[in-house]
């Protein structure tokens, strides 16, 4: 039985739906907070249907385009999620009067700028958030406990691990499967 187009799917319905492993659609989540899907009793979660396509267009940017997840949460963050969803349903009109009507918005906020943060806007800014797969990066400045750091990690009480240390291992994470995702699409 087929459900409607309205319908909520359950992550394993939009897993097969965009050919990913459940595992990545939970990494997304921490990565685009765009991505709010509906959580049940147990965490259960159920997509809405424009959840799942700007999973879509998210999918698009990473695996068909190449864009990093830095770059694709730049798009996010620079034309919203109406942008992201376009592209990844090959909507090329919607695609240009969003990017054009993102544009006419940014024109708008540095006509309204002081001429201080005008002067701070015209410094170059890091391209690096929206790199393609394949450029070059700087080598990176974080440093692992065990890779480089002769000091002993931060001791934390009552076996809870802490926030720096959680997030550097959440980076670690990051760098790891965006890595299997480079070696994934350089296998086929």
């Amino acid at each position: 039985m087929d459900k409607s187009p309205e319908a909520f799917r359950t992550i394993s319905e939009v897993a097969d739906e965009l050919d990913l492993p459940q595992h990545v659609l939970r990494f997304w989540e921490t990565r685009f907070n765009q991505i709010k899907p509906m959580k049940r009793g147990g965490g259960r979660r159920y997509y809405r249907p424009d959840d799942v396509e700007l999973l879509r267009g998210i999918r698009h940017l990473l695996y068909d385009q190449g864009y990093t997840i830095k770059g694709a949460q730049k798009l996010l963050r620079q034309n919203g999620p109406k942008f992201v969803i376009a592209i990844g349903a090959g909507d090329v009109e919607t695609v240009e009067a969003l990017a054009a009507k993102a544009a006419e918005e940014k024109a708008r906020k540095s006509a309204r700028r002081s001429p201080e943060e005008k002067t701070k806007a015209r410094e170059p800014e890091d391209d690096r958030d929206d790199q393609l797969v394949g450029q070059a990066k700087s080598p990176s400045s974080r440093r692992l406990f065990g890779f480089g750091q002769t000091s002993e990690p931060p001791a934390t009480g009552g076996g809870k691990m802490a926030e720096d240390d959680r997030a550097l291992l959440q980076e670690a994470l990051y760098d790891l499967l965006e890595c299997k995702r480079i070696l994934d699409q350089a296998r086929s």
